[in-house]
């Protein structure tokens, strides 16, 4: 599949706030930087055949004002698109609304793929922090980094479940989980209770909770 620690250490993370009429809400971003000009990974993560190789299937309208549903998984809104460079969305799942929005910078002959995740505060924060939300993306990414290195291998859920369990696939939950305790700690989150939201992230990833 792929060198576990050094995907974990591709990829950057940071945490902030912000403020929304309905209250407090933390911002998680979340990117690393691909081998690929930015028209190709534009199309990687707009065209829905590209989507499936390194995400999940989704169907929908894929443009501004169109509706999503990504299989088994989150849907929303489509409320802005600016080709190549961006575009937001609402991610609505489990009776929940929060929002995305995926940048791409040119960075050399590289392209890094940014996600900005804003969701609010609530008891499943307060359970898991950041890492609730931030595995499973750092998880994107490396499919992402995967498709990129084979663009025209299918997307093999078996495979991908059968690593997810191999000593490997927790090692990765393990340290990614880690490293959002770390960019929780860096905002100012309380260390103990940060690296003790991570160990609930790993366990739950890993069936253990």
């Amino acid at each position: 599949m792929i060198d576990v620690k050094e995907q974990i250490n591709s990829v950057r993370r940071d945490l902030g706030t912000r403020t929304l009429e309905a209250g407090e809400a933390r911002v998680m971003t979340i990117s690393q930087a691909y081998a690929t000009h930015l028209e190709d990974l534009w199309e990687v993560v707009t065209d829905p055949q590209r989507i499936e190789r390194w995400f999940l299937p989704v169907s929908g309208e894929l443009r501004e004002g169109g509706k999503y549903q990504l299989e088994g998984n989150a849907g929303g809104t489509i409320t802005s698109c600016s080709r190549p460079r961006s575009y937001s969305a609402t991610w609505e799942f489990g009776g929940q609304v929060s929002w995305i929005t995926v940048t791409l910078t040119e960075e050399g002959d590289r392209t890094r793929f940014e996600l900005e995740h804003v969701a609010h505060v609530d008891d499943h924060w307060n359970q898991y922090g950041p890492g609730a939300v931030g595995v499973g993306w750092d998880s994107g990414l490396m499919g992402l980094a995967l498709h990129l290195s084979n663009p025209e291998a299918p997307r093999d859920q078996d495979a991908i479940m059968a690593w997810s369990a191999s000593e490997d696939g927790k090692l990765f939950m393990k340290l990614s989980s880690d490293s959002w305790a770390e960019a929780d700690i860096a905002t100012g989150a309380d260390p103990e209770d940060a690296r003790t939201r991570a160990e609930n992230t790993y366990k739950a990833y890993i069936g253990e909770a």
